[in-house]
């Protein structure tokens, strides 16, 4: 074997690195089980059990017991944060924190831990209006309102959707008319449409990444573990998870909510009232928590910051903010009050005052810097000593500074921002009309700021009462900078400058653009998932990946004998390998990724399968051991790349289309189909060589595998006419499925999805009658999930209402339905916690058609591209065309079963992104058996030119019988393990993916091989083998 020391030194590359980046999550969980246990022996030492304190009453234990459940988490959250920097480990760079390890471990998505995802869909009607100066227009009005209704079923922009739809109203009238009055000089009054174009899709870019830019800060506000915020910007899509929040609405709000600009004049020591405000704080605070005499604040402690940048919170947002801060502060204000006496400099580290260009004192806008752990904590203690300060202050935290290198600071600047007690301040963002990074006079880098005139006129007098002060800059409660105002500004055009980087002057510019380009994010995808359906996700999936493993593993070795573990040992590497890369690369693992690594256990041993059924007949025909191996590897190595490649490139495009915990699957399978080839072509083959050297040959059969499939002489041609006649039965029932109808998810019809679980067994035609009265008369859609004690209930009611409440109006709605089905006296937030309500979605009808058009582009470019890979592997368009035939077959006959089973099995059978990953994944796999038949059909036709083309195929089928049925016998096994013990939430993928593996079977033998009887006339399936003469010795080619 070539290379063998350059596979020994990746192999134990990835074994080190895969041990290493899991060491990672079991030093985590490790640790955050040994905080549990302090939790529950502190909820234990302290509160009496439910049973104990209320022995006869059950209703009264269970609101008792969430009480405990409440400490309990509450403890235990705060002795998680209270250890935080405890070092647990010790990496490549040293000793390693809880809170760092944190950082590496394996990633578990919200399906398996609960939380939310989000998809938002960035409004593009919004900025056309401002770029077009809010035009009244009539036609523009009307062309953005018929774009915006073609947008549901259209594969086209937003942009080029209005210039299609005002070309019908407009044919001739130039778009410049309309866009070039507020660009700014970008575009005039004489620009062709094409400039124009190019210059709204340029403004529709920065918006988008303005909006992305926003989102991903407003995510940090949430203080979940691990959020995710993923851009889509060929769909003008925003993917975000939020794994385990709990409060819908505050995502809902904060999500969707407008980008807030806005000017706010700012408290310095320079104002006496502020000034003495701290010296008070001091000195209160010194003396409460750090028993520290008054005389010592005394001491001049005043402050002055680095830097003017920082995250503000205007009176809007305040109370949201605190809510999450104080939640958090609560914790760490426990562990730090428990570590001792503290004094105000712990958390405050204050600026100091400076001589300006004049000689005269100047005090910086910001009052000092806090550690940006430290945020929520000091926020509580501003809260506390609020009386000592003026009474219309605002405390807002900026940016962290970063340095040369791009490294970003540890600590933001704290400001107090002088409000007048206003909700609104003074000017906001709507009244700038441009705002780019310039060069002043100096070749220094500035940011200019032009004004419309009516904020002109508020920006003049604003920056005469402040000369010599700060004016914040204030982004969705964020302060991005404080400059001070050197003169008064009379004619609203304003230069900004400073210490900033081009990149930095940049992002300024854009940030004061924002108030131009409104580009808001509507939610048009929504799922929750509480943390029990999440556990249970975890529980099916584990038990799915261990039977599933054992299973194989002990197939493996009763069929293949002692080669059987050569097999088991890159099976066990490739899944350590593949559950590493995913922790390393920081991907989310999310319940159709445990899917994925099912399936992985069965297309890994594929390979090996491969090779070792060629090995097996080799010496079967009477070759010495060695050359039957070496046969076997380099006579199986096209299949098996061929299988491997078709897979890989279709879950490329699952990748590509899919969303969410779909493209989570993909990504698993990505990983695992290439760690398949490298485990089971290389890493095999060197372990088999060890063996080798070792004088120990390795056994390739057993008594089971002599017998099966021994000299198979079936005659599967002569069937032929037959199976065409099943195949056009398929057809016709595949037409006939299509008006029989499909149970669409309700990512695909679009909706509100509940899941819903009783106490009890319910009446599902009851529930619906009354569903339907309460959403009056909207159909609603009734599945059950198990028995009917757990329902999943689909409704469009309110779907089209693009009010904010609309998704709390629609909760209210089901909890009054649903009413004389749950506990007495049950209220309505108790009906929407995990335990009554564990899982939500919601789809707009916007993005539910995108998603099926999206499924339905997936599924024909698969198609198509493995016809052209076919054709290009070789090189004759028949083996293309019997592929193409065979895999419609595998779709057709799933949809068959998909829609006249639908109502029979006592499980949903759903057309949704679970079903196209496993239709895509049926394509992928399905090629494994076509291809290995076909590869042994073109080797049979040069060995045997002049033999019936019936006989070739007959004899490649039978002879490749054994490795067909054995690969898919291992995906059937993992697939159906999956079906049975996975859970609800795969239980779809996995009966798709069983359907479609059986069918694969049939179609590679009955349909795809029998098609190149019949077709090309008398022309060759193969090239005549040619025989070289060859010295004695040597080896003769073919």
């Amino acid at each position: 074997m070539q290379l063998k020391g350059l596979v020994r030194f990746f192999t134990v590359l990835l074994i080190v690195y895969s041990l290493y980046q899991l060491s990672f999550t079991w030093l985590v969980k490790n640790h955050e089980k040994k905080m549990e246990a302090k939790a529950r022996n502190y909820v234990k030492n302290n509160f009496q059990s439910a049973a104990a304190k209320y022995p006869a009453n059950k209703d009264s234990q269970a609101i008792y017991q969430e009480e405990l459940d409440k400490i309990f988490q509450k403890n235990r959250d705060s002795l998680i944060k209270a250890t935080e920097n405890t070092t647990v480990t010790y990496g490549i760079n040293g000793a390693m924190s809880y809170k760092k390890a944190k950082e590496e471990e394996l990633n578990l998505g919200l399906d398996l831990q609960g939380g939310m995802n989000v998809t938002l869909e960035v409004e593009m009607t919004g900025l056309l209006k401002s770029l077009s100066n809010n035009s009244k227009d009539p036609n523009f009005l009307s062309a953005l309102v018929n774009a915006d209704k073609r947008k549901a079923n259209s594969d086209a922009d937003f942009i080029t959707l209005f210039i299609q739809e005002y070309r019908k109203l407009e044919a001739t009238r130039p778009l410049a008319t309309l866009f070039s009055g507020a660009s700014s000089n970008a575009i005039d009054i004489n620009s062709s449409d094409n400039k124009v174009e190019s210059y709204i899709r340029e403004q529709a870019r920065s918006a988008f990444n303005l909006t992305f830019d926003r989102l991903s800060t407003r995510i940090d506000q949430f203080g979940v573990a691990q959020p995710s915020i993923n851009p889509i910007p060929n769909r003008g899509l925003i993917n975000v998870e939020l794994p385990g929040i709990k409060d819908k609405e505050r995502v809902r709000k904060l999500l969707q909510s407008t980008a807030n600009l806005q000017f706010w004049e700012v408290y310095t020591l320079q104002d006496n009232n502020y000034a003495n405000g701290w010296q008070r704080t001091i000195l209160a605070f010194n003396a409460k928590y750090g028993g520290v005499e008054d005389t010592t604040a005394k001491k001049d402690t005043t402050p002055a910051v680095v830097k003017d940048e920082d995250t503000t919170k205007t009176k809007k947002l305040s109370d949201d903010i605190t809510k999450t801060a104080d939640d958090t502060a609560d914790k760490k204000k426990t562990a730090d009050l428990a570590t001792g006496k503290i004094t105000l400099d712990k958390y405050l580290q204050f600026g100091q005052p400076y001589r300006d260009e004049k000689g005269n004192v100047s005090y910086p806008s910001a009052i000092g810097a806090v550690a940006i752990n430290d945020t929520a904590l000091f926020r509580t203690y501003l809260n506390e000593f609020k009386s000592n300060f003026p009474s219309d202050v605002v405390w807002a935290y900026g940016v962290p500074e970063k340095d040369k290198k791009g490294k970003t600071a540890s600590s933001v600047p704290l400001y107090a921002l002088k409000t007048y007690n206003r909700t609104e301040a003074k000017l906001e963002g709507d009244a700038i009309s441009d705002a780019r990074q310039d060069f002043d006079q100096y070749g220094k880098v500035q940011i200019e700021m032009t004004m419309k005139p009516a904020g002109a006129s508020i920006w003049k007098k604003m920056t005469e009462e402040n000369v010599g002060k700060p004016i914040a800059i204030v982004l969705d409660n964020v302060v991005h900078s404080a400059p001070n105002v050197i003169n008064p500004i009379p004619n609203g055009i304003s230069s900004i400058s400073g210490s900033y980087t081009q990149q930095e002057a940049a992002d300024l510019a854009n940030i004061l653009k924002i108030g131009k380009l409104p580009a808001p994010a509507k939610i048009v995808q929504e799922q929750q998932v509480g943390p029990t359906l999440g556990e249970e996700a975890i529980r099916g999936g584990s038990l799915a990946f261990i039977i599933s493993f054992v299973v194989i593993f002990l197939l493996m070795l009763i069929y293949y004998n002692t080669s059987g573990w050569v097999a088991n040992i890159a099976l066990i590497l490739n899944l350590l390998f593949t559950v590493g890369i995913l922790a390393g690369l920081g991907a989310t693992l999310t319940a159709p990724g445990i899917a994925g690594l099912v399936l992985t256990i069965g297309m890994a041993v594929d390979t090996n399968v491969i090779i070792y059924e060629r090995i097996k007949e080799e010496l079967t025909k009477g070759k010495g051991y060695i050359p039957a191996i070496n046969e076997g590897y380099k006579r199986s190595l096209p299949p098996v790349l061929d299988g491997h490649i078709t897979t890989l490139l279709t879950a490329f495009i699952l990748f590509y289309f899919g969303l969410g915990p779909v493209k989570g699957f993909a990504t698993t399978q990505i990983i695992g189909i290439l760690l398949s080839l490298f485990c089971g072509i290389l890493v095999s083959r060197w372990v088999s060589e060890w063996f080798t050297n070792k004088k120990k040959h390795l056994e390739y059969f057993t008594g089971v595998s002599r017998r099966v499939f021994k000299h198979a002489k079936y005659k599967f041609i002569e069937y032929r006419k037959v199976a065409y006649i099943i195949s056009f039965v398929v057809l016709a029932l595949g037409i006939a499925s299509f008006f029989n109808g499909f149970n669409y998810g309700v990512e695909f019809n679009g909706g509100r999805s509940y899941t819903v679980q009783f106490d009890r067994k319910v009446d599902e035609e009851k529930v619906r009658q009354d569903l339907n009265k309460a959403f009056e008369g909207e159909n609603t859609i009734i599945k059950t999930i198990g028995d009917n004690s757990k329902l999943d209930i689909t409704t469009s009611y309110l779907i089209k209402d693009s009010r904010s409440i609309s998704d709390s109006l629609v909760e209210v709605k089901l909890f009054e339905g649903l009413k004389s089905y749950l506990p007495a006296n049950i209220s309505f937030e108790q009906f929407k916690t995990d335990k009554y309500l564990p899982q939500s979605k919601k789809v707009l009808p916007t993005i539910s058609d995108d998603l099926k058009a999206g499924a339905v582009k997936a599924t024909l470019f698969a198609l198509l591209v493995i016809f052209l890979y076919i054709f290009i592997r070789f090189r004759d368009w028949r083996y293309s065309l019997g592929t193409i035939v065979a895999l419609l077959h595998d779709v057709l006959v799933t949809l068959i079963v998909f829609s006249f089973a639908k109502n029979i099995v006592p499980f949903p059978l759903e057309i949704d992104q679970h079903f196209i990953a496993a239709l895509l994944t049926v394509i992928g796999f399905s090629m494994n058996d076509t291809v290995i038949v076909f590869d042994r059909i073109r080797e049979d036709s040069r060995l045997m030119p002049n033999a019936p083309r019936g006989e070739i195929i007959n004899r490649a089928i039978n002879e490749t019988l054994s490795r067909t049925i054995m690969t898919s016998l291992t995906v059937f096994l993992t697939i159906l393990i999956l079906f049975l013990v996975g859970g609800e939430v795969t239980r779809g993928f996995a009966f798709a993916m069983l359907i479609g593996v059986v069918t694969g079977i049939y179609s590679s033998v009955f349909v795809a091989a029998p098609i190149l009887v019949d077709l090309g006339g008398k022309r060759q399936l193969g090239k005549k083998a040619v025989i070289e003469k060859t010295k004695p010795g040597s080896t003769p080619k073919s």
